[in-house]
């Protein structure tokens, strides 16, 4: 069995294509949220969620696109999110905002008959809260699965903690610690951390031609090119 593991896409279709042209032939595929903000494909990258996640939880970002909140993102990275979610509004019909706004916060299944449990951020529910490896121990209170999946904090890392193995993909479409697409595997009862080269140049000339402003532009161009 296959499963693809995917986690912040935020709107970047080209980043997501080349994941899908590198391991599109998967079984059951994981969504851990935050397929919104900052990029330039909404549309596509939402589309392609809602028709083919098997399971999915909602992120910071899904939920302030769904509520008409903030998503409680730090320094320019909040004013990014505003820009964008502004924009990203006015291409999204009410289907789409509903959907985001009816993700759940959590989510459990089995894999190959082992517990598998999801979320965001916090293994608490908590859409928001940044944590680090070590901080993550102290939120495993009351989960009891063998595998705990989480995103949001756009860097990879698989670790032991407690009881559980702990996987979080990284970033589709926003990744912090590389100019790549990031995301994971499970295949043969192992998890893989992937990286794999997207068209940047495509991502970025859409981005360019968006109506949010200059500095936006010009910090996501940076953002995206690990500059």
């Amino acid at each position: 069995m296959k499963v693809l593991i995917l986690s912040d896409i935020h709107a970047n279709y080209p980043a997501l294509k080349s994941v899908l042209d590198k391991d599109g032939d998967y079984d059951l595929l994981l969504f851990l949220g935050d397929v919104v903000d900052y990029g330039p494909n909404p549309e596509e990258c939402l589309d392609f969620i809602k028709n083919n996640a098997d399971y999915c939880v909602r992120g910071n970002h899904d939920h302030a696109m769904g509520y008409n909140t903030d998503c409680h993102s730090m320094g320019s990275f909040r004013e990014f999110s505003i820009e964008t979610r502004r924009w990203h509004r006015t291409l999204l019909s009410d289907d789409d905002i509903s959907f985001l706004r009816n993700m759940p916060l959590t989510n459990t299944l089995y894999i190959e008959g082992e517990s598998c449990f999801m979320a965001h951020a916090s293994p608490q529910g908590d859409l928001a809260k940044y944590l680090t490896v070590d901080e993550m121990t102290k939120e495993l209170k009351n989960i009891r699965t063998k595998y705990v999946l989480v995103g949001h904090t756009h860097i990879q890392y698989q670790k032991k903690l407690a009881d559980s193995l702990i996987i979080n993909p990284g970033s589709v479409g926003l990744a912090r610690d590389s100019s790549k697409a990031c995301y994971a595997v499970y295949e043969n009862n192992i998890f893989t951390l992937k990286k794999v080269d997207y068209d940047t140049d495509k991502t970025i000339s859409d981005l360019m031609e968006s109506p949010v402003s200059q500095s936006c532009k010009d910090g996501l161009r940076k953002i995206l090119l690990h500059t």
